[in-house]
């Protein structure tokens, strides 16, 4: 491993964005950290940190960096459609589409789908033996909530070539449609009382933060100072004015979330984000190109998404590990409560690690299937298998993201659209997804990328 990262950091083209790579990292971290702070757990239960401690909510304005994540997305979707576009002219539209979704996924979908089979497995073992209460139960029900970003990713990916001909033809015309969408969701939502109108906003919201990124990869993000100033001001307003939450994930019991569905609140948040970021672009590439500093930002990368997908599982492992060695709890946001949290952070990590070392190697992508070869798929109607599997994955990961592993034996679901959805049914939508992504995208003869997602 160590070799190949220094190989990789050492081949580096000298036109490569490594700030981008870097707030790829930084912010997965920040939702891992996030996560493992937040989580309140008792021996009667999970609580979150932010509901016993209104008063650290505004450190969601900091720690909330999700946005930063899509917009990192919508970068490098750019530059890989494209890129694509480059190397195949003479390439049909639904051979280049398919080609890009089964490229961008691999790295997401594989790591993914093996996390799905062994929770599945796990859990239905769990059940049949009798358990699935307690902690184990609430394991099962909560392991799978981080999903619901690999969701929303998927949509972004999908959804990229039209986006990116939108950005092409109409640049920040494009982002205020889609940002003046999510506003009028919003007035239609809080105003006029219209009923699930406001899971539109899972698209306006996420795809507007998305198109900053397509901004950002041709060099149109002129006043990131202008841009964070005004998001900034525009979500206090929104805060202090109108019905949106102080805080920018989402709390246990409230009425309105910024988060699940997102806001204009959430949008203004990440318009600050971006600007922020970009504010600190020319300090941090001057780090970067230190060779160690480099280095560690490709190992990272490498095992970002494994890291992500595990985290919580190494969290619960680690509290359940306390419990069963009767290791006292504390009580949340107590003074031995926050003793103990290098202690149990540090813990999560070295399992974390642990998980890490046994599943990156799902992370790297499979090699291109040459054209022409057994199984390439060049064929008319790529395209839509394509889009009809990546379709499939979203339901999937956003059903299991909601419904979780727990009452598998008991027939558990949860609505998704308006449409009960079950555990089981969602890993069969996960699986058989991707399986149509990959048919449809093999034999594209190239790598869809040549900056990570």
């Amino acid at each position: 491993m160590g070799s190949s990262v220094r190989e990789l950091a050492g081949a580096t083209p000298a036109t490569r964005d490594r700030y981008v790579d870097l707030l790829r990292v930084a912010s997965l971290g920040a939702v891992v950290l996030g996560h493992w702070l937040m989580a309140a757990v008792t021996p009667d239960g999970v609580g979150n940190l932010l509901a016993v401690v209104p008063a650290l909510q505004p450190l969601t304005w900091l720690l909330q960096v999700m946005p930063v994540f899509f917009f990192v997305g919508g970068f490098s979707h750019a530059l890989s459609y494209r890129s694509l576009l480059r190397k195949r002219p003479e390439g049909t539209a639904d051979s280049v589409y398919s080609a890009f979704l089964r490229a961008r996924l691999q790295r997401l979908l594989r790591p993914t789908t093996v996390f799905v089979l062994v929770w599945g497995a796990a859990a239905l073992l769990v059940q049949l033996l009798g358990g699935g209460g307690g902690l184990t139960g609430v394991t099962l029900r909560m392991v799978t909530q981080p999903l619901w970003f690999i969701g929303i990713y998927l949509a972004m990916v999908a959804f990229t070539p039209p986006l990116l001909k939108l950005h092409e033809r109409y640049g920040w015309g494009a982002f205020a449609g889609l940002a003046g969408a999510a506003v009028a969701v919003d007035v239609l939502r809080f105003a006029a009382g219209v009923p699930y109108v406001e899971f539109l906003n899972f698209a306006f919201v996420w795809l507007a933060v998305h198109q900053l990124g397509f901004l950002r990869a041709d060099g149109r993000i002129h006043r990131p100072a202008l841009l964070a100033g005004a998001g900034l001001v525009t979500a206090g307003a929104l805060v202090a004015f109108g019905p949106y939450p102080l805080s920018m994930v989402g709390m246990p019991g409230e009425k309105v979330s910024n988060m699940a569905p997102p806001t204009l609140a959430l949008l203004a948040h990440g318009l600050w984000l971006v600007g922020a970021v970009e504010l600190l672009r020319a300090p941090a590439a001057r780090l970067l190109e230190r060779p160690r500093v480099w280095r560690t930002v490709v190992a990272a990368n490498g095992v970002a998404m494994t890291a992500f997908l595990w985290h919580l599982t190494a969290m619960f492992g680690v509290y359940g590990a306390m419990l069963a060695l009767d290791v006292e709890l504390p009580a949340p946001a107590s003074a031995a409560w926050w003793a103990q949290v290098p202690l149990r952070i540090a813990l999560a990590a070295a399992l974390t690690a642990g998980l890490v070392a046994a599943f990156r190697t799902f992370e790297r992508p499979a090699a291109p299937t040459a054209p022409g070869a057994p199984g390439a798929s060049g064929t008319s109607g790529a395209g839509p298998l394509a889009a009809l599997g990546a379709t499939l994955c979203l339901l999937g990961v956003l059903g299991l993201s909601m419904v979780g592993f727990g009452g598998l034996l008991d027939g558990r679901t949860a609505l998704l659209i308006a449409i009960p959805v079950s555990a089981p049914a969602a890993v069969a939508m996960t699986l058989g997804g991707w399986l149509l992504v990959e048919r449809a995208g093999r034999g594209a003869g190239v790598r869809a990328g040549i900056q990570r997602p």
